[in-house]
């Protein structure tokens, strides 16, 4: 009999930018119930020790027991650190106490795969695992990009945001030479975007351009409704179906998909 092939390992997307105000966590959030809504198998990471990401799908971060935390420094299994959530997700939490994880790894050899490491018995698993970074570049962020497969850079359409995107593709080529050679930069995801401006449609024309990166489309207009969904621990996708912003990752996942 020939051999039975290898299950398929889940694509693993970081999705990070230092700077802070970005939309990364609503990326995260509204990616991942896109890629859900196309059938896919979800499971999104919580790595800011402010636990937005864990707030916004319904989970109360304090009265999470094992969190992401407990995961990175081997105190418990990811098996029973995975939350379900609605849309179709699955979620591993964060919580405050992720604030003192990057001091303890600081000591610990090899210490940027140690993500990597934890989430392989649960790549068979998951289609698409989703990484929602902290905004810095410290263990964490670095854990995030040795143990990705591919990288969403979420950038509003503002000048200021050129800085931190210069800042991460140079830590990203590091990464690519010591860490991670299979690091794919999928592209820049304009976040914010307010297509009435004409220093948005400015900056968001150079982007690409200015650093030889795709730029992913639609652009993520600014809306309201992003602000609202968390309220209800639902993604956009789920409390704003037909908004120009739950069209526009929808949309932008749909582009994804073939690529990861």
């Amino acid at each position: 009999m020939p051999p039975r092939p290898k299950a398929k390992k889940a694509a693993i997307l970081a999705v990070a930018n230092q700077k802070g105000g970005v939309a990364k966590t609503t990326s995260v959030a509204s990616l991942g119930a896109a890629f859900a809504e196309l059938g896919q198998r979800v499971l999104l990471v919580d790595l800011d020790a402010q636990a937005c990401l864990t707030f916004s799908l319904g989970v109360d971060p304090d009265a999470v027991e094992d969190s992401v935390h407990h995961l990175l420094l081997g105190q418990a299994e990811i098996e029973d650190v995975i939350v379900e959530c609605a849309d179709g997700v699955d979620l591993v939490p964060s919580s405050i106490d992720l604030a003192g994880t990057e001091a303890v790894l600081l000591g610990r050899p090899a210490r940027e795969y140690v993500l990597q490491q934890v989430l392989e018995p649960v790549r068979g698993d998951y289609d698409v695992i989703l990484l929602d970074c902290s905004p810095s570049l410290g263990v964490l962020t670095l854990n995030a990009l040795t143990a990705a497969t591919g990288l969403i850079i979420p950038m509003p359409c503002e000048m200021l945001s050129h800085r931190g995107v210069g800042q991460l593709l140079d830590t990203v080529k590091d990464v690519k030479k010591f860490l991670n050679k299979k690091l794919t930069v999928l592209g820049v995801l304009p976040t914010l975007y307010d297509g009435r401006s004409t220093h948005a449609r400015e900056v968001l024309a150079d982007v690409g351009e200015r650093y030889g990166l795709p730029v992913l489309e639609p652009p993520i207009p600014k809306t309201v409704r992003f602000a609202e969904a968390p309220a209800v621990g639902r993604s956009i996708l789920a409390t704003a179906r037909s908004s120009k912003g739950a069209l526009a990752y929808r949309k932008v996942a749909e582009s994804l998909l073939p690529r990861i």
